[in-house]
């Protein structure tokens, strides 16, 4: 079937007639260029000039002949996602991710290293880059090859600048231009944003493609979230769109947060917070890894302490499931490693403080593109900015 919103799209003159035929064509359906003229409504010859100009940058391939109904079969062109090459980076608290993929989102070779986010942008950048021009070569690809790149950080992003804004746990980061020293070395666009907003993207990419109300929630060192509300991700004016973890809770009245606030859900359900509350038991435990441990070993304390942090974060959750009533709420993260420990302790409280309505269809599960989610999400970020349309018509007007 033809996507209708695409092929409407399609229509059109000169160069931005190009780009809207390309988008027909990313579904990867092979189609005949009489197929695309129906689509379209366009004349044939428009049809094969615009298609030659997308073979031309080898965005779009000849894939074999249709079935022939008689005479000499027709050629067939679709969607070339080997065309070009994407950088993905997902930089955490304490570590670092960096992956190469190709058009259509699929990771050809990642590397990843332990990396402090707090030892400042240079430092760290320049491990991307590095890295990014290692991970390109092992891949097989050229430098010349790299379309674009895609950065998730861990604090709140100004997308339009892709400057981090006051990061409560990036000292050095505040208003650093982290596209343009990133360009200096590599001369591609750069595109950043809050690594949780990315997972959101990079899990419904993976795993629920057509769910348009969606909340991606990470569980790690902090606690935050990408909200996703009529297919739409969802910034805010400020950036700081699904920061859940500086909500107030009641069960944390009077424990301080980073933040300078008190009473953070961060503070009592985030990887470091039920470590601690756990030490004070008297249970040898430094991390949220090692609590995670504990619970696969069948700790009972810690079993009871995670499961706890997840009602503490069905607490804020429910409250979000009445205002965006999503459809599907994705536990990632670390801490996530508990498994249904820590989601059951989600599932009871926002199954019984929310309406029955809004919960009717809602699925609250863990993650399954797990670890990758920021990865993948980087990339579609990185690979929507280089095949849209104004992109695509700026490479057809800078070909000779």
């Amino acid at each position: 079937m033809v996507d209708t919103t695409r092929a409407s799209a399609a229509v059109g003159t000169g160069v931005s007639g190009v780009s809207g035929l390309f988008q027909l064509l990313r579904d990867g359906q092979p189609r005949t260029r009489a197929e695309l003229a129906t689509a379209t409504g366009l004349a044939r010859s428009t049809i094969a000039s615009r298609v030659d100009g997308l073979i031309s940058l080898g965005l779009v391939a000849p894939v074999g002949d249709a079935i022939s109904t008689g005479g000499r079969p027709s050629s067939q062109f679709a969607f070339n996602p080997s065309a070009r090459v994407v950088l993905a980076a997902d930089l955490g608290a304490t570590h670092a991710t960096v992956g190469v993929s190709d058009l259509n989102g699929a990771i050809l070779a990642e590397h990843q290293d332990p990396l402090d986010i707090a030892a400042g942008p240079e430092a760290v950048l320049g491990w991307l880059v590095e890295s990014g021009r290692e991970l390109l070569s092992s891949a097989g690809r050229d430098i010349r090859d790299l379309a674009a790149i895609g950065i998730g950080l861990p604090g709140p992003v100004a997308h339009s600048t892709g400057r981090p804004t006051n990061p409560p746990i990036m000292p050095g980061w505040d208003g650093f231009d982290v596209p343009g020293w990133v360009q200096q070395h590599l001369q591609v666009p750069v595109l950043v944003d809050n690594d949780v907003n990315l997972m959101a993207l990079g899990e419904a990419a993976h795993s629920w493609p057509g769910v348009e109300h969606f909340i991606f929630v990470k569980v790690a060192t902090g606690i935050g979230s990408g909200v996703i509300s009529g297919g739409s991700l969802q910034r805010g004016a400020q950036g700081i769109a699904g920061d859940l973890g500086h909500v107030f809770v009641q069960r944390g009245a009077g424990i301080a947060c980073h933040c300078g606030n008190q009473g953070c859900l961060e503070a009592i359900a985030s990887g470091p917070a039920v470590a601690r509350e756990l030490r004070a038991s008297g249970v040898e435990v430094q991390t949220g890894r090692d609590v995670v441990a504990l619970v696969k070993r069948g700790d009972i304390a810690a079993i009871q302490a995670v499961r706890q942090a997840g009602r503490d974060i069905g607490e804020v959750l429910a409250t979000c499931v009445s205002l965006i009533n999503p459809q599907v709420i994705a536990i990632g993260g670390s801490m996530a490693q508990a498994g249904e420990h820590l989601i059951a302790g989600v599932r009871e409280v926002v199954y019984s403080r929310s309406m029955p309505l809004a919960t009717e269809h809602l699925m609250i599960v863990q993650s399954r593109a797990a670890g990758n989610a920021g990865l993948i999400g980087a990339s579609m970020l990185a690979i929507e900015h280089v095949l849209s349309p104004v992109s695509i018509d700026a490479m057809v007007l800078a070909e000779p």
